[in-house]
């Protein structure tokens, strides 16, 4: 089985439930033990942003700020497009804890030979 897993997020919270299912997904990896990487894409790149990952997806789900902290404090990591964050005109340097800019090439040097388990949001 994959040690590792990626979750490829394109939605940002104008569909606060998928962001939250993939956060969830995320989590359940990363506090399983899996080195476990988000890719954030499109509008999802605004996640990565001090102060955006904020809300309720639904009724009796846990708040993106709780699986934020939680995905960070089980060692998750993000890879944050750079082209996207460049069409957006987004300051990199800006990015919280554990988020980086990355594209498809180191997200792929990440996986490595051993494979990963992936999900795509």
């Amino acid at each position: 089985m994959a040690q590792k897993a990626v979750v490829s997020l394109t939605t940002g919270l104008e569909d606060i439930e998928k962001v939250t299912v993939a956060f969830l997904v995320a989590v359940g990896g990363a506090e399983t033990g899996r080195d476990t990487l988000m890719f954030l894409t499109q509008e999802a790149v605004r996640l990565a942003l001090p102060g955006v990952a904020t809300g309720i997806g639904c009724d009796g789900c846990p708040s993106l700020e709780s699986l934020v902290e939680r995905y960070h404090a089980a060692g998750g990591r993000y890879f944050v497009c750079p082209i996207c964050v460049e069409s957006r005109k987004i300051d990199a340097a800006t990015l919280i804890d554990g988020a980086e800019l990355n594209g498809t090439i180191p997200m792929w040097n990440w996986i490595g030979d051993g494979g990963a388990t992936t999900f795509s949001y």
